[in-house]
């Protein structure tokens, strides 16, 4: 029986590994948005501090924190995954992971501060947890599609890439999920017109408890992941970058058949004649590309919508916007599955333009209705086609272009630096939303929302254009073909 799955390879095995790798696309998804749900409780309880003033910098500083660990997890993504391996890295993204999660439900961890007083070091220390948490997203962000891509079929490497995507937006749906039924029949603060908390008697437990429940709730999958993923082999290609032949020819064996295994084994050899080349080796335009993918990625503005969505659907007036937020997550992730299922037979660039206008569309259509009553209705409608468009588009197929666009000998390099600017992007983007979606002209006015949703409007055309010029289309190719393709680009 065994020799038999040897010569056709084995589907199972090639599964359940990639199933344990997009946990790791569930957690990142967990990670990044379980401040959707806590931001509120969380402004609340630090309000409360003596020693200092906890306004709307610091509320936006707090609430995107985690990316500045993800900036620096994905930086250092490259340089983990050539010098430890995909694995090893993964177990150390876990193990963030978890300690982040922790952390971030105590921040006065170890009995060094007072329980429940909110002080300026408290909040060092609860974005110092933020920070570690968003290393793991970071270095996950970067590696797991990698590690998908290494180990896949070319047939199907644009396919099981694309369920890391399902795997964040199904983790953000969770954790939709998980906030709600944390918050059960409490509230959330509501502000009166002089700044104080109008409904103190059911958001009290909110601002004292309910948040660190949401943000401990990832210790539940995070240690899942830091386990499973010790039992999974390393990739095929990076043993034989370090000389492990033997073993990549019995991983290739496993999941593609003894026969296919030689000759996926004889390309990989002949495209890593080092371990490593200079970047630009393969001309400039190959990293632009990918660097500005993510940057595309980040822009279009889809991240202020996850990170802030209860927010938002409350500004808009919906009487249960943590209800509306669960509905889009449900949105999210069917929108996600067309994606999945389409991009192997449609392709990358297809996806990628039609995902584009369908974002422009919801976007411009935002920013014509927000604030008007009696369009309600059609804001809430265009956020979802807004949302959903990036589901089936920029979403998923990012991350496959990412992950199989570079060269061999550049890939671990070159997806560090495309992920990380990725997440500058996406620090950006969300840092500077609630700014931006509160300006005003004039008292009582909704400029902010207009100009919000305009430019990130303009963004998606713009990134229409982008795909349709610069990116090349990569459905059927192998990762060996990437070499041949940006040589005879340069």
């Amino acid at each position: 029986m065994e020799k038999q799955s040897q010569q056709g390879g084995s589907r199972a095995y090639l599964i359940s590994i990639v199933m344990v790798a997009v946990l790791g696309g569930l957690l990142f998804g967990y990670d990044t948005a379980v401040i959707s749900g806590a931001e509120k409780g969380l402004q609340a309880f630090f309000k409360g501090a003596k020693d200092f003033e906890y306004n709307d910098f610091l509320h936006g500083f707090t609430s995107s924190s985690a990316l500045i660990g993800c900036i620096i997890g994905s930086g250092l993504s490259g340089l983990f995954a050539s010098r430890f391996g995909r694995k090893r890295s993964l177990i150390f993204a876990g193990i963030c992971f978890f300690l982040s999660a922790w952390g971030s439900m105590t921040p006065e961890t170890f009995g060094l501060l007072p329980y429940g007083k909110p002080t300026w070091t408290l909040l060092v220390v609860f974005n110092l947890y933020r920070v570690l948490g968003g290393i793991g997203v970071g270095m996950a962000s970067a590696i797991c599609p990698m590690y998908i891509g290494e180990v896949a079929p070319s047939r199907i490497r644009g396919m099981l890439v694309s369920w890391n995507q399902f795997a964040i937006i199904f983790g953000q749906l969770v954790v939709y999920f998980v906030n709600f039924l944390i918050l059960g029949s409490h509230a959330n603060p509501v502000y009166d017109a002089a700044g104080a908390i109008a409904n103190m008697a059911d958001a009290e437990w909110t601002i004292t408890t309910g948040w660190r429940y949401m943000f401990g709730s990832e210790m539940v999958p995070a240690g899942l992941f830091a386990l499973l993923i010790c039992f999974v082999p390393e990739t095929p290609r990076y043993l034989v970058m370090v000389g492990q032949d033997q073993k990549a020819l019995a991983i290739l064996s496993h999941i593609n058949g003894s026969d296919e295994a030689q000759t996926i084994l004889k390309d990989i050899k002949a495209t890593i004649t080092t371990k490593t080349e200079r970047l630009l080796t393969y001309g400039w335009m190959c990293i632009f590309v990918g660097i500005m993918l993510s940057v595309f990625q980040q822009i279009v503005g889809i991240n202020a919508v996850l990170y802030y969505a209860p927010r938002i659907f409350q500004d808009m007036g919906m009487q249960s916007p943590m209800v509306q937020t669960v509905i889009m997550g449900v949105v999210n992730i069917s929108f996600t599955l067309v994606a999945v299922f389409t991009v192997e037979k449609v392709g990358r660039k297809p996806l990628l333009i039609w995902g584009s206008i369908g974002m422009a569309i919801g976007a411009f259509g935002v920013a014509l209705t927000f604030g008007n009553a009696a369009l309600s209705i059609v804001t809430m409608v265009s956020i979802m086609v807004y949302s959903a468009s990036f589901m089936f588009s920029w979403g998923p197929i990012c991350w496959v272009l990412i992950a199989e666009i570079f060269p061999n000998t550049i890939r671990g390099a070159a997806v560090a630096i495309a992920v990380a600017f990725q997440w500058i992007f996406n620090f950006l983007v969300s840092s500077t939303f609630v700014p931006m979606f509160n300006m005003h002209l004039q008292a009582g006015d909704n400029f902010g929302h207009w100009f919000t949703y305009g430019f990130y409007g303009l963004m998606c055309v713009l990134a229409a254009l982008f795909v349709w010029r610069l990116v090349p289309e990569t459905k059927g190719k192998t990762l060996e073909d990437m070499t041949k393709l940006w040589k005879g680009r340069r």
